[in-house]
């Protein structure tokens, strides 16, 4: 039994490094920048986010062990509907995780190495939709994991 509280530990986590994170660069960071000019904010982004991308890494790979692992505590598909809906919303999220990293993500950091700020601010535009949209698929998925909404 120890070990499930240690599992659902390193879920919660996981989730609060990751949206709490999201949560901080989206609508703290993200608007206070707004009157630096554009090297000084895509390099601060860029630094902050070299930070962040990491973290989020470990949030990920916590929350699919830890939440696979409560998943076959219970017998998978004997788990609450929510649970199965929350593990497709995790997946979605990692995947738009994904393709930041692989995408935008790469170009900032060329763009911001080679001082071309119009690609860095394009690049980080799409950064700033993607993780608005992850954002908002976290805070409904810990709603749904702590709510359940009849599921």
């Amino acid at each position: 039994m120890r070990l499930h509280y240690l599992m659902l530990f390193l879920h919660l986590l996981g989730v609060v490094v990751w949206v709490g994170g999201m949560f901080f660069a989206h609508v703290c960071l993200r608007p206070a920048l707004g009157g630096l000019a554009p090297a000084e904010r895509l390099t601060l982004m860029h630094g902050a986010l070299a930070r962040f991308f990491p973290l989020v890494w470990a949030a990920l790979i916590a929350i699919l062990v830890s939440g696979g692992w409560m998943f076959a505590e219970v017998g998978g598909r004997h788990a609450p509907g929510a649970w199965h809906v929350m593990a497709l919303t995790g997946v979605v999220m990692g995947g738009v995780f994904l393709s930041i990293w692989f995408g935008p993500w790469r170009l900032l950091g060329t763009a911001v190495a080679g001082q071309d700020w119009a690609a860095g601010a394009k690049a980080l535009g799409i950064i700033r939709q993607r993780v608005a949209f992850n954002l908002l698929l976290g805070l409904a998925t810990i709603a749904l994991g702590t709510l359940g909404l009849g599921l």
